[in-house]
C-alpha cells in the first residue's frame, strides 16, 4: 500500500426527512446563497422542505446552474454575494450544482484578478465560503469531496481544495424518486466508473481498499437495474444503497494509498466539451475501450475484477478478461447508456479534434503510470468506435 494521509470532515445526514437538520447545521446568523439548477426542486417537494427548515434564516436564491456548470453562469452569483453580504452557500442538486457551488465559494474569496486562474493557473485557494449540500442526484460524490469541474469556452477544468469540501451533506433517498431513468442510469454508471478509476490499475497490496471498491461495484451492479425496474424503482432501500455507494465511490476512502487512473474521465471531458454528451455517457463509451487497449498493464487487476466482481472463473485468462469487459459493457447497456461512439453519432472523423484538445489541455501522460500518450488515446478512441 502506498503512503497516504486521509481526512473527510463532511458530516453526512442520511435518510428520509433529514432535510430538516439544515436548520441547526447552518448558523442562525448566516446569510445564505441558495443555489440550484433548473428549478425541479420546486416541483418535487424539496423546495417546500427547504423553506420550512430555513424559515428563520436569511436566504437569497441563485438558480440556473447547468449540467457541466459554466464559468459565466457561476460568476453571476458573485454580484449577489457582494450586494447582500452573503457568507454561506447551500447547494441543492446533483454534482454539477455542488461543483458550481464550490467554485462560487472560492471565487467569492479570491484576491486575484481572474477567478478562472484557480483552474487555469492552479492558483491556491486561500479562503472560501462555507458550503452545505442537499443532494438530489447521487452520482459524483461531490457532496463529500474537495474537487470540482467547471467549464469555460469549451474547456472542462478541475480544481481541488479542502476549503471547498462541504461542511455537511443531506442524503435523503426519497428526493431521488422523481429522477428520470436517464438521470438514474447516468448516476449509477458515473459512480461505477469513479470506483473503477481508483480500483482497476495495478496491485499495491491494498486489500482493504480493494474489498471496499469491489463491494461498491457489486452494489451498483445489483441495485442499479432495480432502480429502473417498475416493480422496484420506488424502493427507498434500493435508492439508499445507490446514494451511499455513489458518495463512498469518491469521498477519498477507496482512493487512499492506491494508484489511480482517470484516463476515462479526461477523454470523456473532451467528448462532453466538444459534443455536449452527458458526462456519464462519455464514461460508459470510453472505459471499456480503455480496458481493452490497456489490458496488458491492467492484466492482474482485470483478472481479480473478473473473479471477485463478476464471479468469472472458467476459461483461460484471456477469456476471463474478455468476459469481464463484456459484462461491464452489458451492465452499462442495461442501465440505458451507450458503449460505442457510433451510438452518439460520432465516428473516426471526430478523433483528431478530440486528440488536439487533449494535447492542448496537457493530457499527454494519462493513466496510473503516465503511459497514455496521445497515440494511446487515439487507440482508445478508435477502439470505442
Amino acid at each position: 500500500m502506498l503512503n497516504f494521509s486521509f481526512s473527510n470532515v463532511t458530516r453526512i445526514h442520511f435518510g428520509e426527512g433529514q432535510i430538516q437538520v439544515i436548520t441547526k447545521e447552518i448558523p442562525a446568523d448566516a446569510k445564505i446563497l441558495l443555489v440550484y439548477g433548473g428549478g425541479s426542486i420546486k416541483n418535487n417537494g424539496i423546495y417546500e422542505q427547504l423553506s420550512l427548515a430555513l424559515t428563520n434564516h436569511s436566504v437569497v436564491e441563485f438558480s440556473g446552474i447547468e449540467p457541466n456548470p459554466s464559468y459565466e453562469t457561476l460568476m453571476k452569483a458573485q454580484a449577489l454575494i457582494t450586494e447582500n453580504n452573503l457568507d454561506y452557500i447551500l447547494a441543492v442538486g446533483g454534482g454539477s450544482v455542488v461543483d458550481g457551488a464550490k467554485f462560487i465559494a472560492a471565487a467569492a474569496c479570491y484576491d486575484g484578478e481572474d477567478p478562472w486562474d484557480i483552474i487555469a493557473k492552479r492558483q491556491r485557494i486561500r479562503a472560501a465560503l462555507d458550503i452545505g449540500v442537499v443532494l438530489t442526484l447521487p452520482a459524483t460524490g461531490s457532496e463529500s469531496n474537495a474537487g470540482a469541474v467547471v467549464t469555460r469556452h469549451g474547456h472542462k477544468g478541475t480544481f481541488s481544495s479542502p476549503l471547498v469540501r462541504p461542511k455537511f451533506a443531506v442524503l435523503d433517498p426519497a428526493v431521488t424518486l422523481s429522477l428520470s431513468d436517464r438521470q438514474i442510469g447516468n448516476g449509477v454508471v458515473d459512480a461505477f466508473v469513479h470506483t473503477m478509476e481508483q480500483y482497476l490499475t495495478y496491485s499495491v497490496n491494498a486489500k482493504v481498499q480493494d474489498r471496499f471498491a469491489e463491494g461498491l461495484l457489486q452494489t451498483l451492479i445489483e441495485e442499479g437495474p432495480k432502480a429502473l425496474a417498475p416493480a422496484t424503482k420506488n424502493d427507498l432501500a434500493v435508492r439508499g444503497n445507490i446514494m451511499w455507494a455513489a458518495s463512498l465511490a469518491l469521498n477519498g476512502l477507496i482512493g487512499a494509498g492506491v494508484p489511480q487512473d482517470w484516463t476515462t474521465h479526461m477523454i470523456g471531458h473532451e467528448l462532453t466539451a466538444a459534443h455536449g454528451i452527458d458526462h456519464a455517457r462519455t464514461l460508459s463509451i470510453v472505459l471499456p475501450a480503455v480496458l481493452k487497449v490497456r489490458r496488458s498493464v491492467k492484466r492482474a487487476k482485470l483478472l481479480q475484477y473478473a473473479d471477485r466482481v463478476w464471479g468469472i472463473r472458467d476459461g483461460d485468462e484471456e477469456a476471463r478478461i474478455d468476459q469481464a469487459i463484456a459484462a461491464t459493457e452489458a451492465f452499462f447497456s442495461a442501465m440505458g447508456l451507450p458503449v460505442r461512439l457510433a451510438e452518439v453519432d460520432l465516428g473516426a472523423e471526430h478523433i483528431d479534434e478530440l486528440l488536439a484538445k487533449l494535447t492542448e489541455h496537457g493530457m499527454v501522460k494519462l493513466g496510473e503510470q503516465g503511459e497514455v500518450t496521445p497515440l494511446v488515446s487515439r487507440q482508445i478512441l478508435e477502439m470505442a468506435l
